[in-house]
């Protein structure tokens, strides 16, 4: 179905949210059409129906939203991130909001089974790092309106400890590694806090981490942990995590550059920066590249400057983030601590999607388990095979095969609405063949 009334709506009430838990309207707005364009992006039709929603919203406006939205689809958005670890009363209504945005991205354009499924996991997503009740996509919270002089708001939560967080890390499939060079760097920064505290002489220890491994290895997950950890170890005063990669810290203009990175990181103040495929900013000798080479040089001394209650990660593939830190003393001197994210195996790659098909509240049966097996099997394994981001895809297009399946049935079973079945895992029909081979 084509429309924009879905799109309006749910953004005015998501702003309604966001002026409540005080963020600013521009950026809740800018996150929401983000969003909205990456879960649509495949739907014919989408872009024109985006920009009657958007005004002035062009084309190439409406792909550029997407690009910066596809991180949310299987992860909080950046301003729910912030709102789950500053305690916030109005994350849940944030994320309910969020679920209500992704419900209304299914009425851009002419959509694809594909988008059914990608809002699907992308509500969840956010339902569940809010902690909030799972709803389905296109059915509205029953809440207390905003305008009820009356309304109680919950007190905030309870900030996390290290050792609830640590447990979190803990819990996350597969990453062995990973998590023992997280516990050691927490033990490493405790005793470095304790000795501050006891008067004692402390060695030079930075905060700022690598992390190396192939798309869809967790490096984000692990890395809005570790913003937690630093949160409750007391080394930082917000805690929240702020992803962005090169085109959100470079501008058109030398000089311009300098300001955005400078905002970018300002944005980040008291939590972690994480910077993805940091290395595409000193990629080569180009002159396109002096503005990479800019945000670099802003990005070292604002972490000099802020270096009491800012960390950076960077991330991306091995070898070209060695040359990435190599290119400048400045980097060389703050990212000593290099953590290694190896390809998950084919049993955690079931029990990713199995988790994720939970918390869509999906089930998939025995067969389904035994189909994603075997596409496993078949299923090269090169630097371009998205891991998590591989069974989160399949996911999203197995919803949508289910959605086509039950279309004739007039009143499905709770059973029937929630189960994958092993079809729903193979080729998709004539209306999603023009989506195959998407990158998330």
């Amino acid at each position: 179905m084509s429309g924009t009334g879905g799109l309006p709506e749910a953004l005015s009430a998501l702003l309604a949210v966001a002026a409540r838990a005080g963020v600013t309207e521009e950026t809740a707005r800018s996150e929401a059409l983000a969003l909205a364009a990456a879960l649509a992006e495949s739907a014919p039709g989408a872009p024109a129906d985006w920009g009657k929603a958007v005004p002035g919203g062009t084309t190439q406006d409406f792909f550029d939203a997407a690009v910066r939205g596809r991180r949310w689809r299987g992860a909080p958005t950046a301003v729910l991130t912030e709102l789950i670890a500053s305690g916030s009363p109005e994350k849940t209504a944030y994320a309910e909001a969020l679920a209500e945005l992704a419900s209304a991205a299914c009425t851009l354009g002419e959509p694809t089974m594909r988008v059914v499924g990608n809002a699907s996991v992308a509500a969840a997503a956010q339902l569940e790092a809010a902690g909030a009740r799972q709803l389905q996509v296109g059915t509205t919270p029953q809440s207390t309106p905003a305008t009820d002089p009356v309304e109680e708001r919950p007190a905030p939560e309870p900030e996390k400890t290290v050792e609830e967080l640590l447990a979190e890390l803990d819990e996350l499939t597969g990453l062995a590694r990973v998590k023992q060079e997280v516990h050691r760097q927490v033990a490493v920064l405790r005793v470095e806090k304790l000795r501050a505290e006891a008067g004692l002489k402390n060695a030079t220890i930075t905060r700022h981490l690598v992390f190396v491994g192939n798309p869809g290895t967790g490096k984000t997950t692990v890395a809005r942990l570790v913003s937690g950890i630093y949160k409750a170890l007391g080394l930082l005063s917000k805690g929240q995590l702020v992803e962005v990669d090169r085109s959100e810290l470079v501008a058109g203009y030398l000089g311009q550059t300098a300001t955005k990175t400078a905002e970018v990181v300002e944005s980040a103040a008291g939590g972690v920066l994480f910077i993805d495929e940091a290395y595409s900013l000193t990629a080569g000798d180009t002159g396109a590249d002096q503005y990479g080479r800019e945000a670099v040089d802003t990005l070292v001394k604002e972490m000099e400057d802020r270096r009491d209650d800012l960390v950076v990660i960077v991330a991306g593939y091995p070898e070209p983030m060695q040359a990435f830190i190599a290119a400048n003393p400045g980097l060389a001197s703050r990212f000593r601590t290099t953590i290694e994210f190896e390809n998950y195996s084919d049993e955690e790659l079931t029990d990713i999607l199995t988790g994720l098909a939970d918390a869509a509240d999906y089930e998939l049966v025995p067969e389904a388990v035994d189909g994603f097996q075997e596409i496993l099997a078949s299923t090269p394994r090169d630097s371009s095979f998205g891991n998590g981001r591989f069974a989160r895809n399949v996911l999203e297009a197995a919803i949508g095969r289910q959605a086509w399946r039950l279309r004739d049935v007039t009143a499905p079973t709770r059973d029937e609405l929630r189960q994958i079945l092993a079809a729903d895992l193979t080729e998709a029909p004539d209306e999603d063949r023009n989506e195959q081979g998407e990158q998330a």
